[in-house]
C-alpha cells in the first residue's frame, strides 16, 4: 500500500487571494491596518456598470507589488504594521441599505479593534459606511478626497443613494466635519448643475485640477498638512481621479486628470496626517486594459499603508 500523503496543510491547500499576500484574518487583533473589500456598485450608470469586480482585480493586480521600497521603506511595512487582509464583506450589489449596513459593521469591527480600515471599492458609494463606521471612534473626522467629481450632489428624497451623493451624507450626517474638508482634483462634465456651489453650501473646500496645476504641488501639499495636521483624516481616492491613460477602467473617466507619478508623489507627501481609515475606489475590470488600473489601484494601496506605517513610526 502506497503510505498517505504528510504534507502539511499549508503545502497541501492554497489560501485565498489576499492583497500583497497577507494573511487572511478577519479579528484585528495585534493588526494596525487591515484590508476590506466592499464588492458593491449601484448598478446605476447607464453603460459602466462592473466595479463590483473591483476589490478581486486589485488584489490579483498586487501579485506585482514588492514588499521593499528601498527610498521610502527598506522594510516590510506590511509585517512590521501587522496588515491584514478581511476579506470581502458579504453584501448584494445595488441593495444599497442592506449592504452599507454589512460594511459599516465590518469596517467598524477592525477600526475599533486598533486597525486603520483600508477599503476596496466598489464604486464611491462605499465610502459613506466605511466613513461612518469610522466617525463612530473619531467623531471630529475630516475628509481628504481625491476625484474628478464631488459626489456631494443634492440627494433625491425618494433615491437616497447613488454614488454621487456619499459626501452629501457624510456631511448632512455630521459623520465628518465639512470644514477644513478636501475635494482635490474636480475636473470635467456633470450630469447636473450647480454641482461645485451645492458643495460648498455643505462647507467643504474645493481644490479643481485646474487650480491644483496653477498653485502647483509644493504649495497645495503644504496647505493640506498644515490644515489637516492633529486630525483623524478619511482619505478616498477614486482611481477617476487619475487621466483615462493611465487608469481606463474606471466608472466615470474624465479627461485632463492625474498621470500616475503625480498621484503616487501626493500620496508620499501626505506623510505626517493621521489617517485613520481610507478607501481605494472605482476600479471597474469590465473596462480596464490589461489589468492597468488595477496594478495602478493596487500600487497606490500600497502607498497608503506606507503612509499609515511611517505614522506608527
Amino acid at each position: 500500500m502506497t503510505a498517505p500523503n504528510e504534507q502539511t496543510d499549508d503545502a497541501l491547500y492554497q489560501p485565498p487571494q489576499t492583497f500583497m499576500g497577507l494573511p487572511f484574518r478577519t479579528e484585528a487583533a495585534g493588526a494596525k491596518a487591515a484590508i476590506l473589500g466592499c464588492p458593491f456598485d449601484c448598478g446605476t450608470h447607464p453603460f459602466r456598470v462592473g466595479a463590483r469586480q473591483g476589490p478581486q482585480a486589485i488584489r490579483e493586480q498586487s501579485g506585482l507589488i514588492r514588499r521593499y521600497q528601498s527610498e521610502l521603506a527598506d522594510v516590510d511595512a506590511l509585517t512590521e504594521l501587522g496588515t491584514i487582509d478581511a476579506g470581502d464583506v458579504r453584501l448584494v450589489p445595488s441593495r444599497a441599505e442592506e449592504s452599507f449596513e454589512a460594511i459599516e459593521e465590518a469596517a467598524f469591527r477592525l477600526v475599533s479593534g486598533g486597525a486603520v480600515p483600508v477599503g476596496f471599492g466598489g464604486d464611491g458609494s462605499v465610502s459613506l459606511p466605511l466613513v461612518r463606521a469610522a466617525s463612530r471612534i473619531y467623531p471630529d473626522l475630516a475628509l481628504l478626497h481625491f476625484d474628478s467629481h464631488t459626489d456631494s450632489y443634492e440627494v433625491d428624497p425618494e433615491y437616497q443613494y447613488d454614488a454621487a451623493t456619499q459626501f452629501a451624507h457624510a456631511a448632512l450626517e455630521q459623520r465628518v466635519r465639512p470644514s477644513g474638508s478636501y475635494h482635490i482634483g474636480l475636473r470635467g462634465s456633470t450630469t447636473r448643475q450647480g454641482v461645485y456651489a451645492r458643495t460648498r453650501e455643505l462647507g467643504y473646500s474645493l481644490i479643481t485640477m485646474r487650480e491644483f496645476m496653477d498653485r502647483g504641488h509644493s504649495d497645495v501639499l503644504a496647505e493640506l498638512r498644515a490644515t489637516l495636521a492633529g486630525r483623524p483624516v478619511y482619505l478616498s481616492w477614486d482611481m477617476d481621479v487619475f487621466d483615462p491613460s493611465c487608469a481606463p477602467g474606471v466608472c466615470t473617466p474624465a479627461w485632463g486628470g492625474f498621470l500616475a507619478r503625480e498621484g503616487l508623489e501626493i500620496l508620499r507627501d501626505l506623510a505626517g496626517l493621521n489617517i485613520v481609515a481610507a478607501d481605494v475606489n472605482t476600479v471597474s475590470p469590465p473596462h480596464d486594459v490589461n489589468g492597468m488600473t488595477a496594478f495602478l489601484a493596487a500600487a497606490m494601496t500600497y502607498e497608503i499603508l506606507l503612509l499609515i506605517w511611517r505614522a506608527h513610526l
